[in-house]
């Protein structure tokens, strides 16, 4: 039994064929029954916005085909030839592996996608389609995905300058409780108000050049205030801290418009800026912008791809362990045989002997422990040597020669 992938990723598929090639759960369903026609018995489906793959357990190069086949005529109107991805055996359980860790994630390292994986093998067991196999294999690539996390903290290094500008104004003054004035109503301005509200910020208030647009952030924050853009200067004056996110060309935010009474922070998150750097040299500002944020996000972004260096040989340890595992569940009809085998002898002599013998149950118990004890000890040789097989190709042969050897 051989452990393989194929599907779409991120990689090498833009947005618009992810899009074509996204898994609901009545088209998994379908998956399912249709490469169960094919012999496919064990099956799970990781279908996210990166990435929809398939990941299975198969006995002959034609299954492996013909899951393929199904993938790609389940996505019929897409061309994905070009597009595909296939691994089979040590290449696909490094993969999934990896994939779980958020190594093969498009932000490197991101916890999103283990709970993705355990959620897809849940539903694999929903249907019917997990196994000894897959689930092992599986919840190996979970466990080895946990403590990477755990002894590495990859995603621990921020990425998002959104998020990184708001911990360091977190950082420098704190947020808890602080009046914010928020200017801006897109994407980064939508980022920058989660997060402050993570860090327990007090009275938010929201203001744009499009007052309607800033009044879409109140569907996420129903007691924000909203305020129109021109009052921004005057609201500036009773804040603490001043997050701006627009898309204008022009400076938001000028010097000579604005004296600052008390202690002010400003995270500038736009480009080009919103805020005057002028204020950097007011002793009363502390001034953030991208500038910082860029460099730090960068530099985060190094310590995640080294951290991803350190954490190979943990991968590889794990990896080596379940492949161990996988080889030697290939030979256990065998050992079970070969065991079940040994107890019909041990039954045949002793009832034989107990025939020819006059014994207490004692002797009863005696007698057939030692004859097992005996015949046990004959096996265990060819048994560890099963086990220590480091191929298919011989296990198939040593599996071939002891059926023979022991007409089983």
């Amino acid at each position: 039994m051989q452990f393989g992938v194929c599907g779409i990723n991120y990689k090498k598929a833009d947005l618009d064929i992810r899009n074509k090639t996204s898994f609901t759960d009545l088209r998994k369903a379908e998956f399912f029954q249709l490469v169960g026609k094919e012999g496919i018995e064990q099956c799970m489906i990781l279908s996210t916005c990166n990435r929809s793959e398939v990941y299975f357990l198969y006995e002959t190069e034609a299954q492996f085909d013909s899951v393929y086949r199904v993938y790609e005529r389940m996505f019929s109107a897409a061309v994905l030839g070009e597009y595909m991805i296939a691994m089979d055996s040590e290449a696909a359980m490094g993969y999934l592996f990896r994939v779980a860790a958020g190594l093969e994630s498009l932000v490197l390292g991101e916890d999103q996608i283990l709970g993705q994986v355990k959620d897809a093998l849940d539903f694999s067991r929903t249907m019917g389609y997990d196994g000894k196999e897959l689930n092992k294999i599986v919840r190996d690539a979970i466990t080895c995905a946990k403590r990477i996390k755990t002894e590495f903290k990859i995603s621990e290094k921020p990425l998002s300058v959104s998020y990184i500008g708001i911990r360091m104004v977190e950082e420098h003054t704190g947020i808890a409780g602080k009046r914010v004035l928020l200017i801006g109503s897109g994407k980064a301005s939508l980022l920058a108000l989660k997060y402050l509200k993570e860090y327990g910020a007090g009275k938010i208030t929201v203001c744009s050049r499009t007052f309607s647009h800033a009044g879409r952030l109140r569907e996420e924050e129903k007691e924000l205030q909203v305020i129109p853009y021109e009052e921004r200067y005057h609201c500036m004056a009773q804040c603490d801290i001043v997050v701006s996110a627009t898309s204008s060309p022009h400076t938001v935010i000028r010097r000579e418009d604005f004296e600052p009474e008390g202690p002010i922070t400003f995270l500038d998150l736009a480009a080009p800026r919103d805020i005057d750097t002028a204020f950097m040299e007011h002793p009363l500002v502390y001034l953030i912008n991208l500038d910082t944020l860029q460099k730090i996000a960068e530099e985060n972004q190094r310590q995640r791809e080294q951290l991803v260096d350190e954490s190979q040989d943990m991968l590889k340890e794990a990896l080596e362990e379940t492949r161990q595992w996988i080889l030697q569940s290939r030979v256990d009809d065998t050992i079970q045989s070969l065991q079940q085998r040994c107890n019909h002898i041990v039954e045949d002599s002793f009832t034989y002997l107990d025939r020819k013998m006059e014994l207490s149950r004692r002797e009863q118990k005696i007698l057939k422990k030692v004859l097992n004890a005996s015949l046990q000890r004959l096996l265990r040789d060819p048994i560890q040597e099963l086990k220590q097989l480091d191929s298919k190709e011989k296990q198939d042969e040593y599996k071939k020669m002891v059926n023979e050897l022991f007409h089983i």
